[in-house]
């Protein structure tokens, strides 16, 4: 194992260290829980500086994967890891945000230590998902990261939390049932199970008989149906988006920002790893009706959002609605597209992060989510208004914030595929807009009628540290896109560069990183 796949090594496994210490520490005095928070945070800090350190050492321009480990494992096997310019950066998305989560945990007092080794196992997990380059080894990350939000919603959330738990369990784990047997398949016919090899497989895509009765699709086609009902739960797409509102609702603050910061993004993530390059020609002709799905998800779930009254409810939808833009970016199969796509979860992960961790702020208060329980906050709580403006502004997408760019990009990439998806989905950015605003209005402005908001607190100063880094970013990468964009644009360029050759028909220009352009296959009648 070389150095830098050491020290991926470190960055995959020490969290998970750190949360076995944790369950040996225990935690039933005030001491030892005391002990059990800084453990944690240390933890994960140090984890966030390697990632950084390997970051740091990453070089953008270099095409495949870096940080190799490849060693044999079980049966034939690898035990193989590595990253390349997107998979980089939601490893640095992971890292950045769990200190913040910790930090978020800090006031909770019921099985301190049990709490935070969930939130530390569940690291690893979501981290192995990212930098895995072997197919069931991905598998084994994707699946068992369940085992710890189930855990987390089902013993710390709210009234209803072992039904959400439950149902949050059984929808991931049932849409992955058919991609472990598609993926079991692709083992046998490929004769290996190495990601960075079946990258370059060509799987069949012509019609097939079974039975002596002829298949109107092809294997290709059959194999991303089976990946894209695993990932389109994970996102979640509409129509299986349903567990999504419930999780949100009854998990503590911390884990929703766990959820809609890193767990929703482990489906786009998947998407752009597997069905995208893997299967080419089925995402060719599939587009249109992912196109369908995702122009759905935005227009329905955000009307739906404006007649919430719970408030993690309506951001819970709201993030739905916004992966809708996601997977558009990622089916329109362009430049632009495409680096909307990976921008928009990016930008998601602290945009709604910082939403979740404000209604935590007043919810840690007045110990309800009620919109009409609250008004008048700025009166009270003058940096909460301000905090809660920013981010709300961002999640409409205002330019200047991360937001924006996610959003412009993957709608430029969807008119170029299709006008009319376009067009409709840029409905759902002004409907953002009214929900988005119309919550602000009644949550912060207003006449302050309950009057148990008469003695409530502005934000203390854990709750601005944690605020803090992610106000930055959303600020910092809304101005400087191209400190982002740099990063994968290369991969990519790589990816539809293949995507294209498989697909086979020209088409407009494929703008590079350096902003030369060059001669790009053209999506086929579908888009």
């Amino acid at each position: 194992m070389t150095s830098e796949g050491f020290l991926l090594n470190l960055i995959l496994w020490l969290p998970l260290f750190g949360g076995l210490v944790l369950l040996w520490m225990g935690g039933g005095r005030e001491a030892e829980r005391m002990a059990a928070r800084r453990w944690s945070l240390a933890i994960t800090v140090v984890t966030f500086l390697l990632s950084v350190i390997m970051f740091l050492g990453f070089e953008p321009t270099a095409t495949g994967f870096q940080f190799v480990t490849d060693v044999d494992w079980l049966g034939g096997l690898k035990y193989k890891l590595g990253v390349d310019g997107i998979s980089i950066l939601f490893v640095l998305l992971t890292t950045g945000i769990m200190p913040l989560v910790i930090l978020a945990s800090w006031d909770v007092d019921k099985r301190v230590a049990q709490y935070l080794a969930a939130f530390l196992i569940l690291e690893t997990l979501m981290i192995g998902v990212f930098v895995a380059l072997d197919l069931f080894l991905f598998y084994l990350f994707f699946e068992a990261g369940l085992i710890p939000m189930f855990i987390i919603i089902g013993v710390w959330g709210g009234g209803r939390r072992v039904y959400a738990s439950f149902k949050f369990f059984l929808y991931t784990l049932l849409g992955s049932i058919l991609m472990l047997i598609a993926m079991l398949w692709m083992a046998n016919y490929a004769q290996t199970t190495d990601i960075e090899m079946l990258l370059t497989h060509e799987f069949p895509s012509e019609p097939f008989e079974v039975l002596g009765v002829e298949m109107g699709a092809g294997v290709q086609t059959l194999l991303w149906f089976a990946f894209f009902a695993s990932f389109a739960v994970k996102m979640p797409m509409w129509p299986v988006h349903t567990w999504l509102p419930d999780a949100h609702v009854e998990a503590p603050t911390a884990g929703s920002v766990v959820l809609a910061a890193i767990l929703l993004k482990l489906g786009g993530y998947g998407f752009i790893r597997f069905n995208l390059p893997m299967f080419p020609i089925a995402s060719d002709q599939l587009a249109n009706f992912v196109f369908a799905l995702s122009v759905i998800a935005i227009v329905y779930t955000s009307l739906v959002a404006l007649v919430q009254t719970d408030i993690k409810k309506l951001i819970a939808y709201s993030s739905v609605a916004h992966m809708g833009f996601v997977t558009m970016g990622i089916f329109a199969a362009n430049q632009q597209g495409l680096d909307g796509a990976i921008y928009q979860m990016i930008s998601h992960g602290f945009i709604s992060g910082a939403l979740f961790l404000s209604v935590g702020v007043i919810y840690d208060r007045m110990h309800t989510r009620e919109i009409a329980a609250y008004g008048g906050l700025v009166n009270r709580m003058p940096i909460y208004a301000t905090v809660f403006l920013l981010f709300t502004m961002a999640n409409v997408g205002l330019p200047g914030t991360s937001g924006f760019v996610g959003e412009f990009l993957t709608m430029m990439g969807a008119f170029k595929a299709n006008t009319f998806v376009a067009f409709v989905a840029a409905t759902g950015v002004i409907l953002s807009a009214g929900y988005a605003l119309w919550l602000y209005r009644r949550v912060v402005f207003g006449v302050m009628t309950n009057p148990a908001l008469e003695t409530i607190e502005d934000m203390n100063r854990r709750e601005i540290v944690i605020m803090a880094p992610l106000i930055i970013a959303t600020l910092y990468f809304g101005i400087n896109a191209s400190a982002m964009i740099d990063v994968f644009s290369p991969a990519v360029s790589d990816l539809l560069q293949n995507y294209h050759a498989a697909v086979g028909a020209p088409d407009s220009l494929l703008i590079q990183p350096g902003g030369e352009a060059m001669p790009q296959p053209a999506a086929s009648s579908a888009h």
